[in-house]
């Protein structure tokens, strides 16, 4: 094995930032719902709103900085070794098969994680923040010319699915991340940066793939 730096300062703080976002964000939505009791509904409500209204103002700085730096090519959809990497994942990891792709700086995530990720941030996570943001600004509906074609139950139940979407992916995050040559491989990847890969050439399967 060898290593190799895949992860920037900047991913590694946005990632462990989002996901104490989506954890408390989850925590204080259950909270709205009834779920639990943990600090009280008011308190629950005004947690939520803050961290809501926050992670959408980081979210447009890291929008901001995968164009600026043009690590938006790590998240082109290909159909590129999808069906293998799909394959590996259902039966070959079980197997003890080698991934059919592997990871370098031009291009870290294989085809199966950038289709995911694509989905999650260009769809779920807009979703979730949008229906939020609208829920949240309610009272202003009417100022805006919006009232007659919005309704606050639909934007609701559509918010609070979102919310699950989110919370099925986590947990399927948490589990590929136990899923490389060791238990803690991927996870400490994303506090050092340096990812450990496979000595050897490495096939250029990506068409976006830089130096």
């Amino acid at each position: 094995m060898k290593k190799i730096y895949l992860y920037t300062r900047f991913e590694r703080f946005w990632h462990w930032v989002q996901a104490l976002f989506i954890f408390m964000l989850l925590l204080t939505g259950f909270e709205i719902h009834g779920t639990f009791g943990l600090m009280g509904f008011a308190k629950a409500v005004s947690l939520h709103n803050l961290l809501g209204i926050t992670w959408i103002i980081l979210f447009i700085f890291f929008i901001f900085w995968l164009f600026t730096t043009g690590e938006w090519r790590q998240y082109v959809p290909t159909t590129k070794k999808l069906f293998e990497v799909i394959r590996y994942y259902s039966s070959g990891i079980f197997k003890g098969q080698p991934h059919p792709v592997r990871k370098t700086r031009g291009a870290k995530h294989n085809p199966l994680q950038r289709l995911t990720y694509l989905g999650l941030t260009a769809v779920l996570l807009s979703l979730q923040m949008l229906t939020g943001f609208l829920y949240y600004t309610y009272n202003d509906w009417k100022a805006w010319g919006i009232d007659g074609f919005l309704d606050l139950g639909v934007l609701a139940a559509i918010h609070v699915l979102c919310g699950f979407a989110i919370l099925a992916f986590v947990i399927v995050h948490i589990y590929m991340t136990t899923t490389g040559h060791t238990l803690t491989a991927h996870i400490a990847a994303m506090f050092s940066g340096w990812e450990e890969v496979e000595e050897g050439e490495v096939e250029s399967w990506e068409v976006h793939e830089r130096t």
